[in-house]
């Protein structure tokens, strides 16, 4: 019988052999497209052998498919860290909400290509894993959502606010921004971009207040 440790060493090196794939796959979808992309690609690209895409994936459907699910639980993962953070140390629902922005922001700084598929899948149809990209997404905007109904029922958020539709908007703002900063403002840093977006959050566009 494999012992314990053997077996999480195996399990360990199948998650790195994974992720090695997950980043040849993306970077290669992102310059050229999901159907221009094949298998060989992507092995090659991951420096691995093509039967080992196939140990690890059915098809290349399947790998991106997985590969949404990865990166989204990500995101999903960062966002509810800095909503939790902020909760331990005391800190308001807007607080949170702030945090969960800068997460958002710092997680496409670190993964550009993969929020570019991302973004681009959800506008796309008849695509096999529609189904699967529309549950991750909502897993995102659940968590937002989370902050925002436990701020209307703390007083803070007004009771008439859309929790749904306010909380894809945050979502949606953070995704868009980011992505124009980084296809067109290069050179700003996220503690500027952050720095916007909390304007807008707490209400300050206007001057007032």
């Amino acid at each position: 019988m494999e012992s314990s440790s053997a077996a999480s060493g195996g399990s360990t090196r199948r998650e790195a052999t994974r992720q090695k794939l997950y980043e040849a796959a993306v970077t290669l979808i992102a310059e050229q497209g999901f159907s221009a992309t094949t298998v060989d690609e992507i092995a090659e690209r991951a420096g691995v052998a093509k039967g080992t895409v196939y140990y690890n994936f059915a098809s290349k459907s399947v790998l991106f498919e997985e590969l949404l699910r990865h990166g989204v639980g990500l995101l999903r993962a960062s966002l509810q860290e800095a909503a939790e953070r902020t909760d331990r140390d005391g800190g308001s629902k807007v607080d949170a909400l702030d945090a969960m922005i800068r997460a958002g922001l710092g997680f496409i700084a670190a993964y550009p290509s993969f929020t570019q598929l991302y973004v681009a899948e959800l506008w796309r149809t008849n695509r096999a894993w529609q189904s699967t990209l529309m549950v991750v997404r909502q897993d995102v905007v659940a968590v937002v959502e989370g902050v925002l109904r436990d701020g209307v029922a703390n007083g803070e958020f007004s009771d008439e606010i859309d929790i749904q539709l306010t909380a894809a908007a945050l979502v949606g703002m953070v995704l868009v921004a980011a992505l124009d900063w980084q296809s067109f403002q290069p050179e700003r840093s996220l503690d500027d971009v952050h720095a916007a977006l909390s304007r807008l959050l707490q209400g300050r566009v206007s001057g007032r207040g």
